[in-house]
């Protein structure tokens, strides 16, 4: 069986959790406390060098890191990433964003806030992070404005890629009020068969 290797809170770690279950493909959970340092020791970083969840064990034994590539690998061949060369580049094109201009500014005040409980001691940073982050929001609002989900008119892991901290982004001091279209694509992921929240294991 796949070993999945998860922080319960972690965006990156539901994602994977979020589409081995609506494609139902059984896996075990380990939970790993990143608060704690647990992915910083040698028996975790010889699974990840760079001592990061999710990480996925294969039945043969291979490591897989990076929850995008997790997510690519595992949408192979099912109706979660489309056949068509244009259409899996747009998928691409929209996890590549969600890592570097979405993921860095909406987890990291949702774990300050949420998870550290430290919104005081953050209080500038988080500033700093709603600036970007509020940006990559208007992104995904224009883009979402005449379409319901990210490509092909379709549920695909573009969009759980992007659900996993959009839907959280309130625990991290956003108001998506002003979002009607994200808030309208938040309803239609949480209604795909099979979802899962993000504290379900």
């Amino acid at each position: 069986m796949l070993r999945l290797y998860d922080f319960l809170l972690s965006g990156n770690c539901y994602k994977i959790r979020l589409l081995l279950t609506q494609v139902g493909i059984p896996f075990e959970r380990v939970d790993v406390d990143i608060t704690q340092g647990e992915t910083r020791t040698p028996e975790f970083t010889s699974k990840n060098l760079n001592g990061r969840v999710p990480v996925l064990k294969t039945e043969a034994g291979e490591f897989l890191a990076e929850s995008n590539a997790i997510m690519f690998y595992f949408s192979e061949n099912t109706q979660f990433l489309p056949n068509d060369s244009w259409q899996r580049a747009q998928v691409l094109q929209w996890l590549f964003f969600e890592q570097y201009s979405h993921e860095p500014y909406l987890a990291t005040p949702r774990f300050w806030i949420s998870v550290l409980g430290k919104a005081e001691e953050y209080r500038d940073a988080i500033e700093q992070k709603h600036e970007a982050g509020y940006a990559a929001l208007k992104v995904m609002e224009t883009h979402l404005s005449d379409r319901s989900f990210f490509v092909d008119e379709r549920y695909t892991i573009a969009d759980i890629g992007l659900f996993a901290y959009t839907h959280v982004a309130d625990k991290g001091g956003y108001d998506l009020s002003k979002f009607p279209a994200i808030k309208a694509w938040l309803e239609l992921v949480q209604a795909q068969p099979q979802h899962i929240s993000i504290t379900q294991s």
